[in-house]
């Protein structure tokens, strides 16, 4: 069964968040990746990690108004999306269903048809406002995954880091990771 992403690129910094999840999602099989990045997204990425090509990968992307987009609709049966990374800007559109860019009309979308949304707010500290708004997505469905990577798999270099958050990234969307495992790996 083929499955269908959405994946959100926000304006928030971590970049290598998004990046090393689109490598992972690139090389998986029966998988259908549809892909919206803010201004700010793009931006931050060739600040963070270099310069950004869409060619780079095997997914259709749209722009960020782009309401003809399959998944601004629910018809279109994309049964998870991944907001990576999310600013608290875009956590609060999303929390009070301010459909007025594509990201956000797909977060509504989700939300409504009872599907997985998963959010991955990568900011820090959170102030009461950003609390209440990821009380309020958490309320309505999403899943809310903070990029705080794990250290038990010894990891080795940033990216390394970097990808225990991207695993369990996928592992929310229901996707084999692949990634340590506690307990089961020496």
């Amino acid at each position: 069964m083929e499955r269908k992403i959405v994946l959100a690129i926000g304006g928030a910094s971590g970049s290598v968040y998004a990046k090393l999840l689109m490598d992972k999602l690139a090389k998986m099989n029966n998988i259908t990746v549809g892909v919206v990045m803010s201004d700010n997204a793009v931006i931050n990425w060739e600040l963070e990690i270099g310069t950004f090509s869409k060619a780079d990968y095997p997914f259709t992307f749209y722009g960020k108004n782009d309401f003809n987009a399959p998944f601004a609709s629910g018809s279109a049966k994309y049964d998870t999306m991944i907001v990576c990374p999310s600013s608290m800007g875009l956590i609060g559109r999303m929390a009070q269903g301010i459909s007025n860019d594509l990201t956000t009309r797909a977060a509504d979308v989700v939300l409504k048809e009872r599907r997985r949304l998963i959010i991955v707010p990568r900011e820090t500290p959170y102030s009461l406002i950003h609390l209440r708004n990821l009380t309020s997505l958490t309320e309505a469905g999403a899943i809310i995954c903070p990029a705080c990577p794990s250290f038990y798999s010894q990891p080795k270099s940033i990216d390394e880091a970097c990808m225990t958050v991207v695993d369990r990234i996928l592992d929310l969307a229901g996707l084999d990771s692949g990634g340590y495992r506690w307990g089961e790996n020496s």
